[in-house]
């Protein structure tokens, strides 16, 4: 049997120690693993009449090679958010250019699967968040074996409680905000901080939960920048050392507003975010006259090595997702169900979206965290 496997968008820590024990299990039980370079750009650039780019895009994986990947963070395959089925024009490669008609997005979908065939790949295990597993459930109803394994930042795929990542953002975020207090602290200033999350906000409210941070914005909740510069205002009033924190989603809005938005749509059809958290802290200094500390956390959260939580559970999925795989169990997710370890069809990713429940977890007046009982509540409240 040869599994091939793939990463695709954003890269979490978590990733390499995934791919090494889908490697090792599959190789002690005497089979082949491949991985598939820049996710599913791997396949929609593969020229099957240039053995060049099968080379570039399909690395052949043994314990050997994989014995020190998992040491970092990121993904050794490296990434990419192209969608086969949904190139735009101007990312079509040259050699399927002929096959470009209409202006676009193009379904490249024929090319993917020819190319699984000429690798010989018996069964697909794609890492990725909802748009890299939505391409995963395509391949899954065009008859290609596979198995999904849910990553992402967010914590928002559907049919799982827990996607590998999570848990390190949440444990940078909350660092970066104590280090942050500091310098807030001393000038007495307001300080918002900016994370990851573009239409679920369980990142800004985990973290602003563990962090003890004042007000939490979240994407679900559009804000009313008024009475969240009172809230602030009186929080750091009421604090001796005079500062105050938020938490923002960065697909959080003001109320009457839009996301803040930026560049061309990816394949997904996905713009950029960013920058909202500083247009808040803005139009809180516009209407209090108090002073603001800006902080975009970005890129960090999802930097460096995996948390002890996320390197168990990228391992542990890995692992199932393996068996799966040699048990010829495919169309499946791994996933945390009330914390057990599960096995759920793909087909669950495209059945519901995810996102914090409003009403068990957020004060939606007063921007908080709301948290009212734990007991039979998942681990991470989600």
């Amino acid at each position: 049997m040869r599994i091939g496997i793939l990463t695709g968008g954003g890269d979490v820590p978590g990733l390499n120690p995934c791919i090494k024990a889908v490697v090792n299990r599959v190789h002690e039980a005497g089979h082949e693993v491949v991985g598939i370079r820049r996710g599913w750009g791997g396949l929609a650039t593969t020229d099957l009449d240039d053995p060049s780019t099968v080379e570039a895009n399909f690395l052949p994986l043994d314990p050997t090679r994989v014995r020190t990947v998992d040491r970092s963070g990121g993904t050794f395959l490296h990434s990419s958010r192209t969608n086969p089925g949904r190139m735009p024009t101007k990312d079509v490669p040259s050699f399927l250019a002929d096959q470009a008609t209409g202006e676009g997005p193009h379904d490249f979908t024929a090319h993917a699967l020819k190319v699984l065939d000429h690798v010989g790949i018996d069964v697909l295990i794609p890492i990725g968040g909802d748009d890299t597993l939505s391409y995963g459930l395509r391949m899954h109803n065009e008859g290609v074996p596979t198995i999904a394994i849910p990553k992402t930042m967010d914590n928002d795929v559907h049919g799982s409680d827990y996607c590998i990542g999570f848990s390190t953002a949440i444990t940078r975020g909350v660092q970066f905000i104590h280090s942050l207090r500091t310098s807030t602290g001393s000038h007495e200033r307001i300080a918002v901080v900016e994370l990851f999350g573009r239409y679920s906000g369980e990142t800004s409210l985990i973290t602003a939960y563990l962090a003890g941070v004042d007000r939490a914005l979240i994407s679900e909740v559009p804000f009313d920048i008024d009475r969240l510069s009172e809230l602030l205002v009186a929080d750091k009033g009421r604090n001796p050392s005079k500062y105050a924190m938020a938490t923002i989603s960065e697909g959080a809005t003001v109320a009457g507003g839009d996301m803040m938005l930026s560049g061309e749509a990816d394949a997904y059809g996905h713009r950029k975010l960013g920058g909202i958290g500083q247009l808040t802290g803005e139009l809180i200094k516009e209407r209090t006259g108090q002073d603001i500390v800006y902080q975009q956390v970005g890129y960090l959260m999802r930097s460096g090595s995996p948390d002890s939580l996320d390197l168990m559970v990228a391992t542990n999925y890995a692992v199932m997702a393996a068996d799966l795989a040699l048990e010829g169990s495919t169309g499946k997710m791994v996933a945390l169900r009330d914390g057990t370890y599960r096995a759920v069809p793909i087909s669950i990713t495209g059945e519901g979206e995810k996102r914090v429940d409003i009403d068990e977890l957020y004060d939606a007046e007063n921007y908080r965290p709301k948290v009212r009982h734990v007991h039979g509540m998942p681990m991470f409240l989600y």
